[in-house]
């Protein structure tokens, strides 16, 4: 296995601990941060912080992939399937935890799901569809607004500004975009008409 691959299977192996972290109180932790009525368990820190470097590893991997000509067919299955993993796990949990509706989250895993879907039928007709710049500053506003609800809107919560609830809004929006973005430029592949 490549070093790529390995970079993907590691950030699958990441979204378990971070499960964890975020959704179970040991009871061995520290006393939350607290600071001017902000408070910040330090399971959801931690939690936070697997997220932000299971995210991070989404573009290495790839990058990796390309510059050394490593590019597999398992790396294909593992990386798009890894990166819609770390992000589903991470929005149902934050349902679980009542920081995000869960409608919202709906409309995100499934515009991931239309989207595989018509990558599926692309590949059968032997053609790829590449991300484009709507899908690729849709992971960029879901990460930020994931991190930004895993850590209870710090800073931006002594400042009154709802930043995370902001960046969810515009996730669910950029996302509802990028989907139709998708179809609208590929809407051949699903009249089976080619290019």
């Amino acid at each position: 296995m490549n070093l790529p691959n390995r970079i993907t299977l590691a950030r699958i192996c990441l979204i378990p601990i971070m499960m964890i972290f975020l959704l179970v109180d040991f009871g061995f932790y520290p006393d939350p941060i607290v600071w001017n009525g902000f408070k910040l368990p330090y399971n959801q820190l931690i939690a936070g912080l697997i997220f932000i470097l299971a995210a991070s590893t989404d573009g290495i991997d790839g990058y990796l992939a390309r510059k050394n000509n490593m590019v597999t067919n398992l790396g294909k299955l593992l990386d798009p399937l890894a990166d819609k993993l770390l992000v589903a796990a991470v929005l149902i949990s934050l349902v679980e935890m009542g920081k995000v509706e869960s409608w919202i989250v709906v409309v995100i895993i499934s515009r991931e799901f239309a989207v595989t879907g018509l990558r599926q039928i692309a590949l059968l007709d032997g053609a790829v569809v590449a991300a484009g710049n709507s899908g690729k500053l849709k992971t960029v506003i879901q990460i930020v607004a994931i991190v930004a609800l895993m850590i209870n809107n710090f800073p931006f919560v002594f400042f009154g500004i709802p930043f995370d609830q902001i960046a969810i809004w515009a996730a669910a929006l950029i996302t509802i975009y990028s989907g139709a973005e998708y179809f609208v430029k590929n809407k051949h592949l699903l009249r089976g008409t080619g290019a």
